[in-house]
């Protein structure tokens, strides 16, 4: 038999505990369904890892994955937060590289450091005021946030493949529908191989951690979050705060919309995220908001995003592999937070359940003892 209470206080140690145990069933559970499909798992995880870090090639492809997922996963953090669900972070991602090749496209001529930092202010612009839509939305008539963002990530993904079908379709494509291609300058450069996207997303990473933890924003943020009620209370602009917040939110995950256009697509193309801004919203509560977790969290999806694609070419195992070894991790961590909240205590009859009625009686009884005695006195 089960009891389940809530718990009042847990300690660092019982979480670190619980997480680690949540981690190692997920790998467990992972390895007998491989096990039950034919699979050799530990074969599976040696290959995972080799298709994601085994070469130069590999590490620069994962880590050009994690680039933009750790954005995505900073600017959806924000939102998430103060309780806002921000679940369009690919719509706004769209919108973002959509700005700035509209500078790529129709300014061609700027050198690369007028432009590149030009193409990045009107990423974190579109991806911004993209952003708004839903924030104003609820402030004025209490919208549902959620449903806004998802159906708003549809609308910029068509308006984006209007486009490249359409009015932006480069005439030199061999009648291929695309967009043309950007000039050099309108490319980001590489440190290490790799595009600098990966230092702008460690800095960011640092600097969302201390906005959140020691600036008056990251205090507002985390108080809405509690209760919106409290805020007004305490005599926040709760408003004020909700479009700041959100428009921060849109404005890096249009940056990071900017980055996969100008350093991996070199374009702007309809199918350019695979469903980052989605998985995004995976990597930011498994990360438990902590934005220096989104780093970690998101290299290790992009490792089983990449690592997947290479299990297809190796053991001819399907890439959606990866995904089920996602859903698996998903799981376990996500359930987890049931044992952080509560504690289950089991007992073998009632009769070891009776000392919680016994106290509770006590109590009972010793509270009516002491307002009958105070009763008395009054009438004295």
């Amino acid at each position: 038999m089960v009891q389940i209470q809530a718990r009042t206080v847990i300690s660092l140690k019982q979480k670190v505990i619980i997480n680690t145990a949540a981690i190692l069933s997920s790998i467990v559970c992972s390895m007998l369904f491989m096990y039950a499909m034919g699979l050799n798992p530990f074969l599976v995880y040696a290959k995972l890892f080799s298709g994601s870090l085994g070469t130069a090639y590999r590490f620069r492809e994962t880590v050009n994955k994690a680039i933009p997922l750790t954005v995505l996963s900073l600017g959806t953090g924000i939102a998430f937060k103060m309780k806002f669900w921000n679940i369009g972070a690919e719509g706004q991602f769209y919108m973002g590289a959509f700005g700035a090749t509209i500078i790529a496209l129709f300014i061609p001529r700027l050198p690369g450091i007028v432009m590149i930092p030009f193409m990045m202010i009107m990423g974190l612009l579109f991806g911004a005021l993209f952003a708004l839509i839903p924030a104003l939305l609820k402030i004025k008539w209490g919208a549902s946030e959620t449903l806004v963002t998802l159906m708003l990530n549809y609308v910029a993904q068509k308006w984006v493949a209007y486009l490249q079908y359409g009015p932006w379709r480069d005439p030199k494509g061999n009648g291929f529908p695309q967009i043309a291609r950007f000039t050099k300058n309108a490319i980001l450069p590489k440190l290490f191989g790799i595009h600098i996207g990966w230092v702008i997303a460690l800095l960011l990473a640092v600097l969302i951690f201390f906005l959140m933890k020691k600036s008056r924003l990251g205090y507002e943020v985390s108080v809405i979050g509690e209760s919106v009620e409290t805020a007004r209370y305490a005599g926040l602009n709760v408003s004020k705060t909700i479009l700041i917040a959100i428009s921060l939110s849109g404005a890096l995950c249009g940056l990071a919309g900017m980055m996969q256009a100008s350093a991996i697509e070199n374009s702007l193309s309809s199918s350019m995220s695979n469903s980052m801004g989605f998985t995004a919203v995976i990597t930011t509560w498994l990360s438990r908001l902590n934005p220096l977790l989104m780093v970690l969290v998101s290299f290790i999806f992009s490792m089983l995003l990449q690592g997947g694609s290479f299990l297809q070419n190796a053991l001819q195992v399907p890439a959606s592999m990866a995904t089920i070894l996602q859903g698996v991790i998903i799981f376990f961590v996500l359930g987890s937070e049931f044992f952080v909240r509560y504690k289950v205590i089991l007992y073998k009859n009632e009769e070891e359940k009776l000392p919680f009625k016994k106290n509770d009686e006590k109590k009972t009884d010793k509270a009516e003892t002491t307002d009958k005695t105070e009763s008395t006195e009054a009438s004295k």
